[in-house]
C-alpha cells in the first residue's frame, strides 16, 4: 500500500473500533470488573496499613509483608485506577476521572506533575528524545541512540534492574520537585503554573508523610530506620513492577526513536505509536488484569482515552488494520520474552 493510501489509516481505524463498541452494546468507558478491580488494588494497598496502625497486626516482624502487601498495592493502584483516571478513560464524567487520577496522591506522587509528564510529553512525543520524559531519565541510564554516550552504559543490561525498584522512591522524595524546574526553565509550563504546581505539591507531599512517616513511627513500635527499611522495600516492589512493565513496551529491539516534528499530524501521530510502541502477553487474561492492560501498549497509546478493560477486545482490530494497511504492529510473545528482549536492548544502548 502506498503512502498515499496510509493517510487514512488513523481515521478508518477510529471508525473501526467506534463500531466495535456499537455492535458490543456497550460504551468505552469502566466496567463492572474494573470497579472491582478498583476495589481488590486499593485494599491491597490501604488494609495491611490499616491492620497495622489499628494494632491487629502487632508483631514487627509482620510488618515486613504488609509493607511488600503495599508495595504490590501501590503498584496496581498505580496501573489500575490512577492511569486510566488520569487519561480521561475511567468514566464521562470529569469528577470521577479527576478523583482516580487522586489515588496517585495517596501512593506518593502527583496526578497534575503525571499528566504534564505522561499525557503531554510521552504520549505526544514517545521515544523522542529531550521531549519524551520517559527515554531522558536519570543520567545513570541510556535509554535512546540518541543520548550521549558514556563508558559506564555498558554495564547498564546489569545495573538497571536495581534503578527500577528506586522509581516510585524518585517520585516520592525529590523527582517531581526537579521536573517542576525542568519544565519552567524549558517553557513546557509558564512561571505562573510553576508557583501554583509547587505550591500543590509541597502541600500533598507533607499529606502524604503524614501518613506514611508520622502516623507509623507514632503507632508502630519502630525506630526511624527501621520505617525507612520498610518504606524502601514498599516503594521498590511498587517502582520495580511499574519499571518493568512500562519499559517492556518502549525499550525494546523494535522501536523506534524518532525525530521531533513541531508540526502535529493526528494520521502520522499514529502511526509513530504504532513503530514506537510494543505489545506483550496478548493471550495472558489474569496477567492483562493485573496490570491494568499495560501489556496492550499500542491499543493505549492509539486510544488512551479507552478503559483499559476493551483493549484486548480493540487489539484485534488494529492488528487487523495495521496489517491491511502494511504498517508495524510489535509484539512479544510473554513477559518473559519482553523482559529478555528489553535486557538485549539495554545492552545494545550501553555500547557506543
Amino acid at each position: 500500500m502506498t503512502d498515499n493510501k496510509k493517510v487514512n489509516f488513523y481515521k478508518h481505524l477510529k471508525q473501526e473500533v467506534n463500531q466495535y463498541f456499537i455492535k458490543q452494546n456497550t460504551h468505552k468507558k469502566a466496567n463492572f470488573n474494573m470497579y472491582f478491580k478498583c476495589l481488590f488494588m486499593l485494599s491491597l494497598y490501604v488494609i495491611p496499613y490499616c491492620l497495622m496502625i489499628l494494632g491487629v497486626v502487632n508483631d514487627p516482624s509482620y510488618y515486613w509483608i504488609c509493607w511488600l502487601l503495599m508495595g504490590l498495592g501501590m503498584s496496581g493502584v498505580g496501573m489500575c485506577i490512577m492511569h486510566d483516571g488520569n487519561h480521561n478513560a475511567f468514566s464521562t464524567k470529569k469528577s470521577v476521572n479527576d478523583l482516580m487520577g487522586l489515588t496517585l496522591q495517596v501512593v506518593g506522587g502527583s496526578y497534575k506533575n503525571w499528566r504534564i509528564q505522561h499525557n503531554q510529553l510521552h504520549h505526544k512525543y514517545t521515544n523522542m528524545i529531550n521531549h519524551d520524559p520517559d527515554v531522558s531519565p536519570v543520567k545513570l541510564l541510556r535509554f535512546s541512540p540518541d543520548s550521549p554516550y558514556r563508558k559506564f552504559y555498558r554495564f547498564q543490561f546489569i545495573y538497571a534492574w536495581f534503578l527500577y525498584g528506586l522509581m516510585t522512591f524518585s517520585f516520592a522524595t525529590m523527582k517531581e520537585f526537579k521536573q517542576l524546574f525542568e519544565w519552567r526553565d524549558s517553557t513546557v509550563i509558564s512561571g505562573i503554573e510553576f508557583k501554583q504546581l509547587m505550591k500543590e505539591l509541597i502541600l500533598w507531599k507533607m499529606v502524604y508523610y503524614f501518613f506514611i512517616l508520622f502516623i507509623p513511627l507514632f503507632f508502630l513500635d519502630i525506630n526511624f530506620l527501621q520505617w525507612f527499611g520498610l518504606f524502601m522495600l514498599m516503594h521498590f516492589v511498587s517502582g520495580f513492577l511499574l519499571a518493568i512493565v512500562f519499559q517492556t513496551a518502549h525499550i525494546m529491539p523494535d522501536c523506534k526513536h524518532l525525530s521531533y516534528d513541531k508540526e502535529f499530524n493526528p494520521n502520522e501521530w499514529a502511526i509513530n505509536q504504532l513503530e514506537t510502541t510494543s505489545n506483550y502477553s496478548p493471550n495472558s487474561k489474569i496477567f492483562s488484569w493485573f496490570i491494568g492492560g499495560l501489556n496492550y501498549q499500542v491499543e493505549h497509546h492509539l486510544f488512551p482515552g479507552i478503559c483499559h478493560v476493551h483493549y484486548a477486545g480493540i487489539s484485534k482490530i488494529v492488528r487487523k488494520l495495521t496489517k491491511e494497511y502494511g504498517l508495524p504492529y510489535h509484539c512479544e510473545k510473554n513477559f518473559f520474552q519482553a523482559i529478555l528482549s528489553h535486557g538485549k536492548m539495554l545492552y545494545v544502548l550501553g555500547r557506543p
